[in-house]
């Protein structure tokens, strides 16, 4: 094996920044406003439906903010909708963000 021609390489490359810290997570999604971000790709508006249905039942007083109020952030809009958002997460009073789901 010494005389091999090959180099180990790892797969995920270097890294060029330094992580940034998460930000702190609610306790509870009771009497929060939910805000949903789709790319419009696959299956979203079905899993949607079944948040909407569903997590009532554990927080009481949750509220959401659908998807179309975002624009899609997977289409030829993209750069815009997605430098917009932290304006229009603050505007709907975001708590919380569910995003990409479907996949």
């Amino acid at each position: 094996m010494a005389d091999s021609p090959y180099e180990v390489v790892w797969p995920l490359g270097k890294s060029v920044s330094e992580p940034a810290p998460l930000a702190d997570r609610s306790q509870s999604l009771a009497g929060k406003t939910v805000c949903e971000v789709w790319d419009r790709i696959f299956r979203g508006d079905e899993i949607f439906a079944i948040l909407h249905e569903e997590l009532p039942k554990k927080f009481p007083g949750i509220k959401f903010v659908d998807y179309t109020k975002f624009g899609d952030t997977a289409g030829p809009s993209q750069r815009e909708v997605v430098a917009d958002l932290p304006n229009k997460l603050k505007q709907y009073g975001c708590d919380a963000v569910i995003s990409g789901v479907g996949a």
